[in-house]
Order: structure tokens, then sequence, then C-alpha cells
């Protein structure tokens, strides 16, 4: 319809259209996951929380989000995986929300949305699949309700959703301090391929594993704001962050490390034996992410990827556990 055409019809009718535009409006998203390449804990923080310093990076397993205007004053979920809650404890909910609290004058303009995710990202597997997919309610709503919000302002209202939502907005590679919600991107890394494995059927808490890393090395803890800030420069500087602007995947798979595997591989001995499978199989370098349960192996190609998939199939046949293939990502979410 041209704009002559627009204005020559009535006043009501223009408002239906513009109305239908609205109500039809629609963006898809692809959320990625992530995994720590590093994680270290070193101490306690006065809210709560755990002082951290890690490297997160994205890979390209990724959930689909699509946002629709739905034309009433409602927000509605939907997913299908039948282990992700379709309420307000849905990170996704919360973002939406968030979003309708923060721009009320938006809200009321456009309208409530229909939020469907098309679950890819294993559920409660340390891959921040949750989070991933509030990062992309949160940009789509940006974009549906023609907000204009920067990538950093998108990334502050996600530091009130969770510690890893403002990583997921941006995506890539970068050092994460504080909780994990301070983040310093670094070289990209994506020539990389991952194997990933999963137990079905298994999942850690998180806040346990950090309870109960707590209990056991608290003792190690530093608490002073200049011996954190030391070892918050000394991996900026150090030979993780090199290798990594070298792309030397053979130095990268060396230094992996994961304070976390320090509890959860003695509680949880599937997840132990996985890691010590995937390791004889070979690849870079073997280790959990996050929380986990995940294990997941950095390889040189999708060739070599896909042959550790395999020989760890065959030696642990167990109709629960799950192998994905990817290769690690400069993305954060993507509107398609």
């Amino acid at each position: 319809m041209t704009e002559r055409s627009f204005g020559a019809i009535s006043e009501p009718l223009k408002l239906l259209i513009v109305n239908l535009e609205i109500i039809m409006r629609t963006y898809r998203l692809i959320a990625p996951a992530k995994i720590n390449l590093y994680l270290e804990i070193i101490g306690d923080r006065p809210d709560g929380y755990h002082e951290l310093v890690m490297i997160l990076q994205s890979i390209e397993l990724g959930d689909q989000i699509e946002i629709r205007s739905n034309g009433t004053q409602t927000i509605n979920l939907h997913c299908n995986h039948p282990l992700v809650p379709r309420n307000q404890t849905n990170i996704s909910y919360r973002a939406a929300q968030l979003m309708v609290d923060q721009f009320p004058e938006r809200f009321a303009n456009y309208g409530g949305v229909d939020i469907t995710i098309d679950k890819q990202i294993p559920v409660a597997a340390g891959l921040a699949g949750g989070s991933t997919d509030g990062a992309a309610v949160l940009l789509g709503l940006n974009l549906l309700w023609e907000l204009g919000l920067t990538i950093p302002q998108l990334q502050s209202l996600g530091e009130k959703l969770g510690s890893d939502v403002p990583f997921c907005v941006r995506g890539g590679t970068a050092i994460a301090t504080g909780r994990g919600e301070k983040l310093d991107p670094i070289q990209d890394l994506d020539s990389l391929w991952v194997v990933l494995a999963k137990y079905n059927n298994l999942s850690v808490s998180t806040p346990w594993a950090y309870k109960t890393y707590k209990q056991q090395f608290g003792h190690t803890y530093i608490n002073d704001l200049t011996g954190i800030q030391s070892r918050s420069s000394q991996l900026h500087s150090g030979s993780f962050v090199q290798a990594i602007s070298d792309k030397d995947g053979k130095k990268i798979g060396q230094l992996l490390q994961n304070d976390l595997e320090k509890v959860v591989l003695p509680e949880y001995p599937q997840v132990a034996q996985l890691k010590e499978i995937l390791q004889q199989a070979g690849g870079l370098g073997t280790m959990m992410s996050g929380s986990g349960p995940t294990i997941f192996t950095l390889c040189q190609s999708q060739s070599e990827a896909e042959t550790i998939k395999k020989t760890a199939r065959q030696a642990i046949q167990d109709p629960n556990l799950e192998f994905w293939v990817t290769q690690l990502s400069s993305n954060g979410i993507q509107v398609i």
C-alpha cells in the first residue's frame, strides 16, 4: 500500500491496519550456548555469590526463539521440551516481565508477546541454556518495541536476571569477573570444534556445587580487593589469553581449568567416568562446563570431533547419554 493510498482511507481502517501490523510482527533469534574454558573461584562476595575469574566461550549449538506480538496484555511462553517451565520461574518469562516493568509505555503501546522456544541446548547442563534464552528475549523485545537499546544497555538489564545473561547477549570469547557479569571481550576463538556429552537423566545443582566447594576449599579464598584484582590481572596477561590470541589449540587444551570439578566429579562418578573416556578418545583437552554435568572435548576439526564422539559412544552404551558436535562461535544472540 502506497503512502498516498494509505492516507486516503478512513481513520478507523488506518488504525486497524496499524494494529494488525503490530500484532503480526515477529522476530526469530538464535540463542547460542556457552562453555567455560576456565573457571577459578577466588573468594566470597558480600552479595552471597562467589568472586570468579572465567573465560567464557560461545558455541554454535543454540536454541531458536520466536517472539511474536499477540495483541493482548499478556506474556505467553511455549517450549518443545517437557522439562522447561512455562511460567514465571522461566528466565525467558522473567526477561519479558523485566522489559514490561522497565518500559511500561512501550508495553501499553505494543502489547504482550508469545515467546516460543525451540530447545536444542540440553537442559540443566552447565551450558547457560536458560540464560541465553533470556538474553534473546531482551534483544527480541528491544527490536519488537523499537526501543533502540545498545548492547551494553541490554547487558546491564541482563545482570538483573542472572550472571551469564550479559555474556550471552554479546557472546564470542570473554574474560568474566565478579560473579560473572563483568566482561572483557578478548580475541574471538571460533576455529576449534567441540564434542559435548551429557546424561539426560542427570543434573547438578549449581548452588550445591558452589556451597560444597566453599565448605571444602574456603580456606584458600582471597577476600581482599587487591588480591582479587591481582588474580584477575594475572589471567588477562597470562598464558591462556596468549594461547587464545595465537589460536594455539593444543596449548588451550592443556590450560583448561574448572575448580568445580573438584567437588562434582567425586560426587558424580558417572560424570568422572565420562570425562575419563573422552580424554582417552583424543582431542586437545577435556573438561566439565560450569557446574556440569556436561563434559566437553576441544578438537581441531569436525572429523576429529565425530571420531571422538563415535569412540566414546562405543565405550559407554547408555541410552541416557547424549552427544553433540558443534563449533566454537564468535556470535552472541543473532536475528534470523
